[in-house]
């Protein structure tokens, strides 16, 4: 019961998510072993794309996530759904991660920012 209830909640928030909202939060990223998983957009996860998971934006929405700490930013696409730590908001792939300079870090402080959304 309780899964039907997270899920009607995660469809009710992304509908009444604007395109304009942010999130702040901590971001890690898919280790290397990771390369080549499926993801459950059933895309198979490339750690040299940009690519990230998110808990509710949809598969195909373009987020970009700026580091608070360097202020640099990468946008990437939503394919796969995470991260389920607690305080984590988005597992980046290795490259994405590269980018931010956070691959050392393990973790860094982010905003998060939907650039587009995916077209229903």
């Amino acid at each position: 019961m309780s899964f039907i209830r997270h899920l009607i909640t995660c469809i009710l928030m992304l509908h009444l998510l604007p395109l304009s909202a942010q999130q702040r939060g901590y971001a890690t990223y898919y280790g290397k072993k990771h390369h080549g998983a499926k993801t459950a957009s059933g895309a198979r996860l490339d750690n040299n794309a940009m690519v990230c998971a998110h808990k509710t934006y949809p598969f195909g929405t373009i987020l970009q996530v700026r580091d608070l700490k360097t202020g640099k930013s990468v946008n990437v696409k939503v394919i796969d759904r995470g991260p389920f730590v607690r305080g984590l908001i988005i597992d980046l792939s290795y490259r994405a991660a590269q980018e931010l300079g956070i691959i050392t870090r393990g973790k860094a402080q982010v905003e998060v920012t939907p650039v587009k959304k995916k077209k229903e």
